[in-house]
């Protein structure tokens, strides 16, 4: 597994991603799931920066470990899911 994989095992959240497929290790979709897309943005709700720059890090790891594949790019499912924050002039 990368270095920014979660463990699977891990009691406190279980949607945690699979290397090298990326996978959910609980739902089994490709990760993030739903589920766990819900998770992180409850949790980091209060720095979303920060959510950014923790799947910036996944998206990385993703990219060493997955094949180049046609359809939905890895940025689009890493972050391109994320809330889009309102500029401010």
């Amino acid at each position: 597994m990368t270095g920014a994989a979660e463990d699977p095992a891990s009691p406190v959240d279980g949607h945690a991603p699979l290397a090298p497929t990326w996978a959910c290790g609980t739902c089994g979709a490709d990760w993030p799931c739903a589920a766990k897309r819900a998770r992180l943005l409850a949790e980091f709700e209060v720095d979303p920066a920060m959510l950014s720059v923790y799947l910036a890090s996944c998206l990385a790891a993703a990219a060493r470990d997955l094949p180049p594949v046609s359809g939905v790019s890895l940025q689009d499912r890493f972050i391109g899911w994320l809330p889009r924050q309102p500029r401010h002039p």
